[in-house]
């Protein structure tokens, strides 16, 4: 058999915005939940699929694959020979199927492949407005199950689904209104798909779907899209410690025309500045932004759309928190804090993790180092439940806070019962 590059494999990699160890970390972990036991791949087998000297992966390797991309075989460019064959994944008694953690999540997000409808959009053909209301339904159907899950869980499922959108766009024929219309519901998807790769931990595919939802939102002249990935980019410079050019996107994001008529996004967007403003140190702004951003949620009126679907008041009060922790008004912080745990619908599960770390590290930069521990504690109990590297991140941090009071018991033990655990 001929040696042929497998281009297909390595543009997924770089889609789903893994490194060739990443890709073979996965692998491993995935074995482990069909079989039961981990397999031995390293980034060496990664390369010599990518090369094609491995035409074929053994099916160890190959079912994982399979999970991880939610293709086929030769739909990952793997060339069979006349003997191959997948076999199906070993059965498991249903007793003994995992619904918490990792094996809830991956229960689910399969579950969710199966109800998206991506069969029924074409693949030739003419495009009309069935198509594009199936485009949309997927969007709303993949933030329900955010909330609870992780962008971890969601993000594969997410850029699977563009993947079969744009094959659509690029292949059927359409008017100029129906062209808007479809450009509009894949600009939905791709920022969709781009938040839940940033909240995965994959900032660099969370850019390049940003960049794809903009071109969708100006191909489809959506001005209301083009002011929600500039949102986005605002929230991930920020996340990237890019603190000053975060307030200069999110003040175009605020003077666009589309998010000045629009009081769910202005709200967000406001309140985003003044966390933005507080880790710049201007408390001035910060205030005048959070003020604004309480202005905006009450004229508000309707329902959001499915990706400001978090935007309650328990969002905007722990928003408020995290200003006000910036600028180091640690009381206030957690006052705020509680208040928005106490609000927190049950639904959202990775903000309760999010804003438990939150009042933990308020509670030790206030000097409250047993409270701190116990309420970390918490946080990384609950973690367990959602995939968001984000979430990793911050709990990495509580415990880089909590190094600072290493001589006090609570907070040793605290350190001690943490190191080994997997969030």
């Amino acid at each position: 058999m001929t040696k042929q590059r497998n281009a297909q494999l390595d543009a997924l990699i770089t889609e789903f915005g893994f490194s060739h160890q990443a890709l073979a970390d996965e692998v491993n972990q995935t074995a482990e939940r069909m079989f039961g036991e981990p397999t031995l791949c390293t980034d060496r087998h990664v390369r010599r699929w990518i090369s094609g000297d491995v035409q074929w992966p053994w099916s160890q390797y190959l079912l994982p694959l399979q999970s991880i991309f939610g293709r086929s075989a030769e739909a990952m460019g793997f060339v069979p020979r006349k003997s191959s064959r997948v076999p199906a994944p070993p059965r498991k008694p249903a007793e003994t199927r995992d619904t918490s953690s990792w094996g809830r999540r991956e229960f689910i997000g399969a579950g969710l492949v199966a109800t998206l409808g991506l069969d029924g959009i074409p693949v030739n053909g003419r495009l009309g407005a069935t198509d594009v209301e199936r485009i949309r339904k997927v969007v709303p159907t993949l933030y329900r199950h955010d909330h609870a899950l992780g962008g971890g869980a969601l993000h594969g499922i997410a850029v699977h689904a563009l993947q079969r959108v744009h094959h659509a766009l690029d292949r059927c024929s359409y008017g100029d209104r129906m062209g808007r219309a479809l450009y509009a519901a894949a600009g939905d998807l791709a920022a969709s798909a781009g938040w839940f790769a940033y909240d995965a931990g994959h900032q660099e595919a969370a850019t390049k779907l940003y960049n794809r939802a903009l071109q969708a939102g100006i191909l489809a002249g959506d001005g209301m899209l083009q002011a929600r990935v500039w949102s986005n980019l605002a929230m991930q410079a920020r996340f990237l410690q890019r603190h000053q050019e975060a307030v200069h996107i999110g003040r175009a994001a605020i003077e666009s025309r589309q998010a000045k008529g629009n009081a769910w996004l202005m709200a967000l967007l406001h309140c985003r500045q003044a966390v933005g403003h507080a880790r710049m140190g201007d408390r001035v702004r910060a205030e005048r932004s959070l003020a604004r951003a309480e202005t905006a949620y009450d004229r508000r009126s309707g329902q959001p759309p499915a990706w400001l679907s978090f935007l309650t008041a328990a969002e905007l009060t722990g928003l408020a928190g995290a200003a006000h922790q910036a600028l180091g008004r640690h009381g206030r912080a957690q006052d705020l804090t509680v208040a928005a745990l106490d609000m927190l619908e049950p639904r959202f599960e990775r903000n309760r993790v999010y804003y438990t770390a939150q009042h933990a590290r308020a509670l030790l930069d206030g000097g409250e180092i047993e409270q701190g521990v116990e309420r970390a504690e918490q946080a990384f109990t609950l973690a367990g439940r959602v995939n968001s590297e984000r979430i990793v991140g911050k709990l990495a941090d509580l415990r880089g806070e909590a190094r600072r009071f290493a001589h006090v018991p609570a907070a040793a033990d605290f350190l001690e019962r943490t190191q080994e655990r997997r969030t």
